[in-house]
């Protein structure tokens, strides 16, 4: 229960920290957080060269999606995070869960489920916000 806490505790506190800060490009900035969690991995199982591989194209294939997000249509972008999340609890069913810090992978499933599901509402919000105001003009 604590991993889980401490996952929705840091999304939150991720989530006001960036909406608090209002110059930056806030898509950007959750792209990049996209992109740099899927490099943990390579971090973490770097000592063992068949799981460090299959990071590495995880990482990449997290990369393009946090790009394609960014560039194409913001639903991916929150898309890729529960993506993420689906990584982080599947990684132990298939590989070495001792390359990995203890409960990792419910901390990240509950920090990507969180900020996911706050993309898909602010996507929603903004998307109602335009469209109400493209009809009053």
């Amino acid at each position: 229960m604590t991993p889980i806490s401490i996952g929705i505790a840091g999304a939150l506190l991720q989530i006001v920290l960036f909406e608090w800060q209002k110059q930056f490009h806030k898509n950007s900035i959750y792209a990049l957080s996209l992109a740099g969690i899927g490099f943990l991995y390579v971090g973490f199982t770097w000592t063992h060269l068949p799981t460090a591989c299959i990071a590495s194209v995880q990482a990449i294939v997290f990369l393009f999606i946090a790009y394609y997000g960014l560039t194409k249509s913001p639903y991916i972008l929150a898309m890729g995070y529960f993506l993420h999340g689906l990584w982080d609890i599947s990684y132990n069913l298939w590989q070495d869960p001792a390359l990995l810090p203890p409960h990792y992978d419910w901390f990240c499933l509950s920090l990507d489920f969180t900020v996911g599901t706050y993309l898909i509402f602010k996507y929603i919000k903004q998307k109602d916000t335009t469209s109400n105001e493209s009809r009053s003009i």
